[in-house]
């Protein structure tokens, strides 16, 4: 089917919180903080639920705009709830900054392929109006503690109407893009590649993130929610398939379903539609699907939001002239249990000479290392960085989307969200030596945070340096020189060895805190639920089958739950999982792909019972999302809240000094321009024209474009007009940058329009006609002065 498309902790005041004194909760041992006794709390909840339905009732007796009146109220829809969309711009430096995900140094940004944006889904409860969650997805590699801490702050300076949005019903979760600027994350390890923390990025996505949720908040009107699922064929393949097969085969079997859905991976995308009750437009859409953010690979230096990016991007274009959606609608595409996916389904070869795939165990290649195995895209022979591999992949993603939405217009695949709670918890947890007891009676513990010696190996979506392997790297098979290294960081204890065991520690970065935590120890545990919908928000990279035990769990628990609280009258828990998000814990995996010591074992951070550990705190909290009992929820002990170290964090990035134009040039002169005819049968046509250009990081130009595309038209005055067609939003307009001389401080901007085959294909050819490019830029003179320009090219003919 194809779709024609043109401060370190919270400051809040120990009222508004509900503290919960033990981790095996219920109503009875529900208490808040000592300066407000338990019974002025019952007090204080009730005249709240009372005004809050006395102010309700009075708004939806009235039809003055900006109100809630009740419409649309069909058969089938389920209960009505609060929705609200929005979205907006979180576009980092494109230019100068290392990316994150692949921890290169080398992979530094040259410029732009499509816009980050912060996506922002609100669910709230009609008659208790404080009772809501946001669901947030950012164009990012990860959620962070950080960016989370930036966003919650930020929304408290709104003032009292964003009063009930906190840590408690806050989930910000990364795409796992691997082609957006880094530089942003709280902790020093990921920091290390991007010269330290840079406030310029952090900054847009903090107030991309607010702006979206303000829009969404902005929005809220009464709505219908309602669930599908699909199956996505071709988009993941399990890059870690020898640990993988380490999991019990009577486990395994019940997935395997044909040859196609072996189980390896997870293939069912789940799709939350959002629909508007007065007049039943929807005005958004949610979806869950589990495949890595690496089709764009450790060579590409465009920023993009790889292929979760891509689905989005066409979805959203695909409903603009659709009858049943609302002006804009806001599509994010979340991910799930992605920690052993990968997007390059055409496996893992060698790129020596030899013709072979890279070894099934520790994927290294004829020379016993792993530096020249890489993964595969499908179209992985063109020679673009994986920029058309990531374009179908993304593509692969929106298509069963789309045809799920439209299915579910006809009320068919359909299941409607009912039961009118909306409910959240979060906790602080400190998963440093945390003990609890397995289901077999077993006591056990997690580990200070430690990373293995094949985290160095990487995978073969990215592989890492020197002479790391996976699943067989030790202190014994690697160059004595990283022994040294690991030396250097922290010797680990006798105790911390035999924690991790069977992991040989090459990084003891949980116990390290100089200059500051190198990764968290204190990690986010999140639940979100509406209806009979529960949102498991998780901070790590679940393996499939990781993710699998996981939501198996809480969906045993929420089934009593439901049981208690009357819900299982008429619904069973669909359970989804989202992540990485709020903080990034990087991998989560069973116990016995752990055992494997693979690249995704070796990045579990916390030991051999990291994933039981999860499930055990997930599951004793879960009874919070089922209480009766109103008004926001946080679950913290003194002195538990993870560190901001957004204002101490080290940085060696060079700012922007000042930029310059050639002798006899100025900003935005076109140095190379178009040809006066251009033929569409080209089925690789590039359209480019170069300009004298400056430095992107002087405005990132948030909300608007760096580049764009105009056709010459003729107005319904009979007069002629340029009209923007493309912008640096689409995927097919992209902005090259490079520095000509450092001492001069000139640069040039080459903007191109791919005009390839498969573009035409999916976003549809572009009509004959006139048409120009245009360069928006920012020029910083020596004083520090921020100067807008624009170039345009010379008009040409598109046949």
């Amino acid at each position: 089917m194809k779709y024609q498309t043109d401060n370190d902790a919270d400051d809040s005041k120990p009222e508004d919180r509900l503290l919960f004194q033990d981790s095996h909760i219920n109503n009875a041992e529900i208490a808040t903080n000592s300066s407000v006794p338990p019974s002025s709390w019952r007090r204080i909840s009730l005249w709240r639920v009372l005004a809050s339905l006395l102010l309700l009732g009075l708004l939806f007796q009235s039809s003055a705009p900006g109100h809630f009146p009740f419409f649309w109220t069909g058969t089938g829809l389920g209960d009505q709830y609060l929705i609200g969309v929005g979205k907006a711009d979180i576009t980092g430096p494109v230019v100068e900054i290392n990316l994150m995900g692949y921890a290169d140094p080398n992979q530094v940004g040259t410029g732009l392929r499509q816009r980050l944006f912060s996506r922002a889904f609100i669910v709230g409860d009609v008659e208790h109006v404080e009772e809501r969650f946001v669901y947030l997805v950012l164009d990012t590699q990860s959620g962070d503690t950080a960016v989370r801490y930036g966003i919650i702050n930020g929304l408290k300076e709104l003032g009292p109407a964003y009063a009930s949005y906190g840590h408690q019903n806050i989930a910000v979760i990364g795409t796992h893009s691997h082609a957006g600027p880094g530089g942003w994350l709280n902790y020093l390890l990921p920091q290390i590649t991007s010269k330290g923390f840079d406030h310029q990025g952090f900054q847009a996505i903090v107030d991309g993130a607010i702006l979206s949720i303000k829009r969404a908040h902005e929005s809220l009107q009464p709505g219908y929610l309602s669930v599908g699922t699909t199956k996505v064929l071709g988009a993941n393949i399990n890059r870690s398939l020898f640990a993988y097969l380490a999991n019990p085969e009577e486990e395994r079997s019940r997935y395997n379903v044909s040859s196609s859905d072996d189980g390896s991976v997870d293939k069912e995308l789940t799709l939350l539609n959002f629909r508007r009750a007065s007049d039943g437009k929807n005005i958004g859409v949610l979806t869950w699907f589990a495949t890595h953010g690496t089709s764009l690979l450790g060579n590409n230096t465009l920023i993009a939001g790889d292929n979760k990016g891509v689905a989005a991007y066409l979805f959203e274009k695909s409903v603009r002239d659709d009858e049943n959606a609302a002006d804009g609608f806001v599509a994010g595409f979340s991910q799930a249990n992605v920690g052993d996916t990968s997007p390059n389904i055409l496996g893992a070869w060698c790129e020596d000479g030899t013709g072979q795939m890279c070894s099934f165990e520790n994927s290294t290649c004829s020379d016993g290392k792993s530096q020249a195995c890489h993964a595969r895209g499908p179209f992985f022979r063109t020679k673009d960085n994986g920029a058309e591999s990531c374009f179908e992949i993304g593509r692969r993603q929106f298509e069963p989307a789309r045809e799920l939405y439209d299915k579910m217009q006809e009320q068919i695949s359909v299941t409607p969200i009912k039961g009118r709670r909306v409910r959240s918890f979060h906790r602080f947890h400190n998963m440093s030596e945390y003990s609890f007891r397995l289901p077999n009676g077993s006591e056990v513990r997690t580990c200070p945070a430690a990373l293995g010696y094949s985290f160095a190996a990487g995978t073969s979506d990215g592989p890492g340096a020197f002479d790391f392997t996976q699943h067989n790297g030790n202190e014994n098979t690697t160059s004595p020189v990283w022994q040294v290294v690991s030396g250097l960081l922290k010797e680990p204890t006798a105790e911390q060895r035999a924690c991790h065991s069977p992991k040989p520690i090459l990084l003891d970065v949980g116990e390290v805190s100089r200059p500051y935590q190198w990764t968290p120890n204190i990690v986010d545990i999140q639940v979100l639920r509406v209806g009979q919908l529960v949102i498991i928000v998780s901070p790590g990279e679940a393996s499939t089958m990781a993710g699998r035990r996981w939501k198996e769990a809480a969906e045993k628990a929420a089934s009593t739950l439901f049981e208690q609280d009357g819900t299982a009258t008429y619904s069973h828990p669909i359970v989804v999982l989202g992540g990485p998000a709020n903080s990034y814990t990087h991998y989560i995996t069973t116990e016995e792909e752990y055992s494997i010591q693979r690249y995704e074992g070796a990045s579990t951070l916390y030991g051999p019972h990291t994933l039981a550990a999860y499930i055990n705190v997930t599951v004793s909290h879960l009874p919070i999302i089922g209480t009766s009992i109103y008004g926001p929820m946080l679950y913290f002990e003194e002195g538990s809240f993870p560190p901001d170290n957004s204002n101490r964090s080290l940085s060696f990035i060079s700012p922007v000094v000042r930029d310059g134009a050639p002798l006899f040039k100025s900003f935005g002169d076109v140095l190379d321009d178009v040809n006066r005819t251009y033929n569409q049968n080209n089925d690789d046509l590039q359209i480019r024209a170069t300009f004298v250009g400056a430095n992107p990081r002087n405005n990132l130009r948030l909300e608007m474009t760096y580049a764009a595309v105009e056709k010459l038209v003729v107005t319904n005055e009979n007069e002629e007009a340029w009209k923007v067609i493309r912008t640096d939003e689409d995927w097919d307009l992209v902005l090259h940058w490079r520095r000509t001389s450092e001492v001069m401080g000139t640069s040039e901007v080459e903007i191109v329009w791919e005009l390839s085959a498969l573009a035409k294909e999916v976003l549809g050819a572009p009509e004959a006609g006139v048409y120009r490019l245009r360069y928006y830029g920012d020029s910083k003179s020596l004083s520090g002065n921020i100067t807008p320009f624009e170039g345009v090219s010379s008009s040409f003919t598109l046949v």
